[in-house]
C-alpha cells in the first residue's frame, strides 16, 4: 500500500527538503530573536512574514518578495492611519472604508500573475486591517500617537521578518533564480522542438499536440514570472532577465508560425507539393537533431545549417503555388526565431549584449475576474466584522485578518485547484490547533521571555511544518499548520498562557478558514465557456490594435501568453476532449503574426487607399475570427481580401511579395472556413454564413 504524499514527505524527506526546513527554522528564529530584542509588540507577526518568504526560496525571489511585503505593509499601514485620522468617531464608516480597501486590493491582485506582487496586495489589506481593528478594539484609550505607534509596530514586525528571511536565504545554502531559469529554459526549448516536430508530422494526434502545447505554456509562464527576480542577483541579473523575456517572446512566435504550417499540411494536403513536403521532412529531422544536441554550440550550428538549406531549396523552386512560396518563407522565419531562442538560452549563462530588450509576457487582465475576487474577499471580511461586532471577542479578529490574506493569495487558482488547496490548508490548521494548545503552550509556559527555550520548544513542530512546505503538493498542509500554530502560541517577550483565550483564537482561525472555504464555493466566476468567449473577444480587439504599437510582434506575443494558458486551463477543467477553444486561441495567435507579416510584405506598396483598405481588412479579420468561433463563415473576408489585393497591385507590378500576399489571403480564408466547420461540428450545429459579424466591444 502506497503512503500518502504528506506521509512520504514527513517520514522520508529528501536532502532539499531537510535543508529547506533548516533554513526556514533559522529564518524564523532570527526573526523572533530580533523582534524580541527590539521589544516589538507582537514578534509572532515577524515569524508569519518569515514563513511566507519560505515559499519559493530562491535568492532573487526572496529579495523581491521581501520588498513586496515591506512596501505592501507600509502602504497598508499608511491607509490605516488615514482611516483612523478621519473616522475614529465613526467605526461603521471606518469598517466600510476598510472593506472597500481590502476589496480593491484583492481585485488589483487579480490583475497580476507574479505571486510576489500578489503578496504586496495581501499585506496592504492585512496591515490596514490590523491597524484599524486593533485601535477600534480599544478606542477609549487610543490617541493619535498610539495610532501611529500601532501602525509602526505592524510595519516593523513584517519588515523584520522579511529582512531576516532574506538574509538567511542569501547566506545559508543559497539557491539562485538563475539555476531555475536555465532549467525551465532548457525544458521549454526541448518541449518546443518536440512540439515543432509533432506539428510537422502528418501522423501526429490532436491530443499529443495539445499535451505538448499545454506543457510549453505552463513552463513559459513560470519562466516569465521568475525572470523579474533574476535582476536582484548581481550585475548579470538584469541581462539574464532580458534574455528570459526574449526567449519567452520568441517561443510564442515559434508556436504561432509552426501551427500555420502544421494545419496547412493536415487540412490541405492536396496543396502540398513534393518540394514543400521535402522541406517539412528536412525541418523535422533537424529539429530532432537540435533537441538531441550535447551543447548550445552544436544546436546553434545545426539551426544555421537548416536555415541555409531552406534558402537553397527556395531558390530552386520552379512553378510552385503562391501559398507554397509563402509557407516556405514562413519556414525560414521559424528557423530564424529558433536561432534567437537558442541565443537567448545561451545568454542566461553568458552575457550577450547584442540581444534586443523585449518586454515580459503580460498578465491577462479581466476586470470581471477582478470584480468577483474583490467582492468575494470583501464578503469574507464583512462576515468576520459582523461576528466581531456581535461577540466583541478579540479572537474574532483572526476571522477578519488571516482569511482575507488567504483569499487574496489563492484567488488566482481555478475552482478545482482552490477547493483542493483550501481543504489541505484546513487539514493543516486542524492539526496545528491541538499541537499548539497541548504541546506548544504546555511547554512554552515554562519559557516565557527566554529565547533559547522558546526555540527549543518551537523547533520540532515548525521543522515538520516546513518539511511539508518544501514540496509543492504538500505546501498547503505546511502553510495551514505553520501560520495557525504561530498565531495561537504567539511567542514573544511577555507571553500569556490563558487556555480560554488560546482556544478562542484557535476556534476563530478555524471558523475563519471554514468561512473562506464556503465563500469560495458559493461565489465563483462564470462558467468556463463564458470566460473563454471573453478571452477570444480580447484577442479580437488586440487584432484590430496591431497598428497602434511600435513593435507589434513583441506586444502581441506578450498579450497572448497567459491568455492561451487560461484558455487551455479552462478546457482542461471542463473536461473538453476536442479542445476547440484552445485551438481558437492558437488561431488568434496565428492571425496576429500573419497580420504583422502582411504589413512587412506590402511596405513598398502602401498608399492612402491601401492603408484605408488595410484597416478595413484588419477589422474584418477580427470579426471573421469571432464568427468562426461561433461556427459561422463570414463571406465578407474573401471580398475585402480581394479588394485589398487589387489595391496593392494598383501601386506596382505584381512581384514575389504580392504573390506571397495572395497565398497568405487564401490560406487565411481556408483557415477561417475550416475553423468554422470544426466549431460547428464540436457544438453540433450547422455551419452557416455570418450575416452580422459579432461586435468587438
Amino acid at each position: 500500500m502506497s503512503l500518502h504524499p504528506l506521509a512520504v514527505q514527513l517520514l522520508t524527506p529528501n536532502r532539499y527538503a531537510v535543508i529547506f526546513a533548516i533554513k526556514g527554522l533559522v529564518a524564523m528564529a532570527l526573526a523572533l530573536f530580533v523582534s524580541m530584542a527590539l521589544q516589538l509588540d507582537r514578534p509572532y507577526w515577524a515569524m508569519v512574514a518569515a514563513i511566507f518568504l519560505q515559499i519559493r526560496p530562491e535568492s532573487g525571489l526572496v529579495i523581491e518578495k521581501a520588498l513586496c511585503l515591506i512596501v505592501g505593509s507600509a502602504v497598508g499601514g499608511g491607509f490605516g492611519i488615514l482611516v483612523l485620522a478621519f473616522l475614529t468617531a465613526y467605526p461603521l464608516l471606518a469598517l466600510g472604508l476598510l472593506t472597500l480597501w481590502i476589496g480593491l486590493n484583492s481585485a488589483a491582485s487579480s490583475m497580476v500573475h507574479n505571486l510576489n506582487y500578489i503578496y504586496a496586495f495581501a499585506m496592504a489589506g492585512m496591515t490596514a486591517g490590523l491597524v484599524v481593528i486593533l485601535v477600534m478594539a480599544d478606542a477609549s484609550t487610543t490617541n493619535s500617537q498610539a495610532v501611529f505607534a500601532i501602525a509602526q509596530a505592524r510595519i516593523s514586525e513584517i519588515a523584520t521578518g522579511a529582512v531576516c528571511a532574506m538574509l538567511v536565504s542569501q547566506l545559508l545554502w543559497p539557491i539562485t533564480v538563475k539555476e531555475g531559469l536555465r532549467v525551465n529554459a532548457r525544458n521549454v526549448i526541448n518541449k518546443t522542438l518536440a512540439y515543432l516536430t509533432l506539428e510537422l508530422e502528418p501522423g501526429s494526434s490532436h491530443e499529443q499536440r495539445h499535451q505538448h502545447a499545454d506543457e510549453i505554456l505552463e513552463t513559459l509562464v513560470a519562466l516569465n514570472d521568475d525572470s523579474s527576480a533574476a535582476a536582484y542577483e548581481g550585475p548579470e541579473g538584469s541581462g539574464r532577465s532580458r534574455a528570459a523575456n526574449l526567449l519567452c517572446n520568441k517561443v510564442m512566435s515559434l508556436l504561432a508560425v509552426t501551427q500555420i504550417m502544421g494545419r496547412f499540411q493536415r487540412n490541405h494536403g492536396d496543396l502540398v507539393s513534393p518540394a514543400f513536403s521535402e522541406v517539412l521532412s528536412q525541418m523535422r529531422q533537424y529539429f530532432s537533431e537540435i533537441a538531441q544536441a550535447d551543447s548550445y554550440q552544436e544546436g546553434y550550428l545545426l539551426a544555421h545549417v537548416l536555415r541555409r538549406s531552406l534558402l537553397e531549396r527556395r531558390a530552386g523552386f520552379r512553378n510552385e503555388s503562391a501559398i507554397v512560396t509563402r509557407l516556405t518563407g514562413t519556414a525560414l522565419e521559424l528557423v530564424s526565431d529558433l536561432v534567437v531562442v537558442l541565443r537567448a538560452y545561451n545568454a542566461l549563462e553568458s552575457r550577450d549584449r547584442t540581444l534586443l530588450k523585449t518586454p515580459m509576457l503580460e498578465t491577462h487582465r479581466d476586470p470581471l475576474i477582478g470584480l468577483i475576487n474583490g467582492f468575494r474577499t470583501a464578503v469574507i471580511f464583512v462576515i468576520g466584522a459582523i461576528i466581531w461586532i456581535q461577540t466583541s471577542s478579540s479572537a474574532a479578529l483572526m476571522i477578519m485578518i488571516m482569511p482575507v490574506v488567504f483569499s487574496v493569495m489563492f484567488a488566482r487558482f481555478s475552482l478545482a485547484e482552490l477547493t483542493l488547496i483550501l481543504r489541505r490548508v484546513l487539514i493543516g490548521a486542524t492539526v496545528a490547533i491541538p499541537v499548539a494548545l497541548i504541546f506548544g503552550l504546555g511547554l512554552l509556559s515554562r519559557a516565557s521571555g527566554n529565547f533559547e527555550l522558546l526555540i527549543m520548544v518551537l523547533a520540532g513542530p515548525y521543522f515538520f511544518g516546513l518539511l511539508a512546505l518544501a514540496n509543492r503538493p504538500t505546501l498547503p498542509y505546511g502553510l495551514g499548520f505553520c501560520i495557525p500554530f504561530t498565531i495561537i502560541t504567539q511567542p514573544s517577550n511577555s507571553m500569556t498562557f490563558n487556555a480560554e483565550s488560546a482556544v478562542n483564537i484557535a476556534l476563530g482561525l478555524f471558523v475563519g478558514l471554514s468561512i473562506l472555504y464556503w465563500v469560495f464555493k458559493l461565489i465563483t466566476p462564470p462558467d468556463s465557456r463564458f470566460m473563454q468567449r471573453r478571452l477570444l473577444r480580447s484577442t479580437a480587439r488586440d487584432l484590430t490594435a496591431i497598428d497602434n504599437h511600435e513593435n507589434p510582434e513583441n506586444w502581441f506575443n506578450g498579450r497572448m501568453g497567459e491568455r492561451l494558458l487560461r484558455l487551455a486551463n479552462y478546457d482542461q477543467s471542463s473536461g473538453s476532449r476536442d479542445r476547440y477553444m484552445t485551438d481558437l486561441g492558437f488561431t488568434g495567435l496565428n492571425l496576429g503574426h500573419v497580420s504583422i507579416r502582411l504589413r512587412k510584405l506590402i511596405q513598398d506598396h502602401r498608399s492612402p487607399a491601401v492603408d484605408l483598405l488595410l484597416r478595413e481588412w484588419q477589422r474584418t479579420l477580427a470579426e471573421t475570427y469571432l464568427s468562426s468561433a461561433k461556427g459561422a463563415v463570414n463571406p465578407a473576408f474573401r471580398k475585402v481580401s480581394a479588394r485589398l489585393l487589387e489595391a496593392i497591385h494598383a501601386q506596382r507590378e505584381p512581384d514575389q511579395k504580392t504573390i506571397i500576399v495572395e497565398g497568405m489571403f487564401e490560406r487565411l480564408a481556408l483557415t477561417m472556413e475550416r475553423t468554422a466547420r470544426t466549431v460547428a461540428e464540436a457544438t453540433d450545429q450547422p455551419t452557416l454564413p455570418s450575416a452580422v459579424p459579432e461586435s468587438l466591444v
